[in-house]
């Protein structure tokens, strides 16, 4: 005999549980529904989304980073292609052109023509003559046949010297700003990935071994860290720089050579917040040395953090590399940086502004995007992040 309730409603047995009632009979909810498994109520699949699509997703929805990504992609394209451009070389020296303007149209004798037309002009202005004598005639006329007539051999090519294009001038030896600028993109670039990576690399193996050691071991190392601290930075590289010169290895040693500490400290801070966890104890409990259990385990939770701060290092080292060629401790020639070129034209930039220009501006529009992107990394891989997307 079934149980009425006090309102008049007889319960469902216990086999009838997860079935609705209908006029026709007893039809189970999943059936009634046609709901599969991996398919919400709407028949719909459903697909698991992993924390990198996550991260993905986020990061997409932010304008100026992906922005800042599509310009890294174009400097690393354009600067990997470099030999294969059809550009000028970057060290071959012409004394004739030196400090052409930019142009998108005239040739270099053109400019050539025009920069001596101009300057006989001004002697003879400055004599009270208002027209050009025989003498600077004859030298525009002399002129003019060199230009049609003189070549030159580059790379076992044969070609005219003055119908040469620089779309960007040229510097104080006649060499294409273009060119250089380019080819010191390579440099600033590889600079600034070199000494991330130097950096990071010591940082996260010191970090990681003394964060997860702790004691003694932490103590020292942190105390010393803190010395490395107290020293200026800046002086140290340009004491290596001066001591061992001015080659291109000894610059990036010098710039990795105390970068590591902020990286150490971050890491160190990251791993004593994950060693008590649950996934460390199990790795623990079935017999993981150490060193399996910092590298395998801890280590790759403190990407997010680790690739967020590397994007933010590569600007700070390329401004490095700048200073210290505004010094005159950087790259030497024939090399040049973007900080090199910037160096160079700081003399002149009141008669060659596109000396100055030109490679600022390169250098500013790779650091602002870079900029960019870190950022965007930081809201991107950081969920609790408060700019989250």
């Amino acid at each position: 005999m079934t149980d009425i309730t006090p309102n008049g409603i007889t319960p469902l047995p216990p086999e009838k549980k997860d079935i609705e009632f209908t006029s026709d009979s007893w039809r189970p909810i999943r059936e009634s529904r046609n709901v599969k498994e991996g398919t919400n109520e709407f028949n719909q699949a459903i697909e698991g989304i992993s924390l990198n699509q996550e991260a993905w997703r986020r990061l997409k929805k932010n304008k100026m980073a992906i922005g800042g990504l599509y310009v890294i992609i174009f400097y690393a394209l354009i600067c990997l292609s470099a030999p294969i451009l059809p550009i000028h070389s970057y060290k071959k020296i012409i004394l004739d052109h030196q400090y052409l303007p930019p142009s998108l149209t005239k040739t270099a004798g053109d400019l050539v023509y025009e920069k001596k037309e101009f300057r006989l002009k001004r002697i003879a202005q400055k004599q009270g003559r208002n027209f050009l004598n025989d003498a600077e005639k004859t030298q525009l006329a002399e002129l003019r046949r060199t230009i049609e007539t003189e070549t030159m051999v580059i790379d076992g090519k044969t070609i005219k010297t003055y119908e040469r294009q620089y779309f960007l001038g040229t510097d104080y030896h006649g060499r294409d700003m273009l060119s250089r600028i380019i080819y010191g993109g390579q440099v600033s670039i590889a600079i600034g990935l070199v000494g991330t990576f130097t950096s990071v690399l010591i940082g996260i193996i010191i970090g990681s071994i003394s964060g997860f050691l702790g004691g003694k071991i932490d103590y020292f190392v942190m105390r010393f860290v803190d010395i490395m601290y107290g020293l200026p930075y800046i002086l140290i590289v340009i004491i290596f720089m001066a001591l061992f010169g001015q080659h291109i290895l000894n610059l990036f040693f010098a710039i990795a050579l105390v970068s590591w500490l902020n990286v150490a400290r971050v890491v160190r801070g990251q791993v004593i917040s994950l060693k008590n966890s649950d996934f460390v104890e199990a790795a623990r409990s079935i017999g993981a040395s150490s060193r399996r259990i910092i590298f395998k385990h801890m280590v790759p939770n403190t990407f997010g953090i680790i690739i967020v701060f590397a994007s933010l290092e590569i600007p700070h080292f390329i401004m490095i590399e700048a200073f210290l060629s505004f010094l005159g401790l950087g790259i030497s020639a024939p090399f040049a940086s973007w900080g090199s070129l910037v160096g160079d034209a700081v003399e002149g930039m009141a008669l060659y502004p596109w000396r100055l220009f030109f490679p600022s501006l390169a250098m500013v529009i790779f650091l602002f995007s870079m900029n960019f992107l870190g950022d965007g990394l930081r809201d991107a891989l950081d969920p609790k992040s408060k700019n989250r997307l």
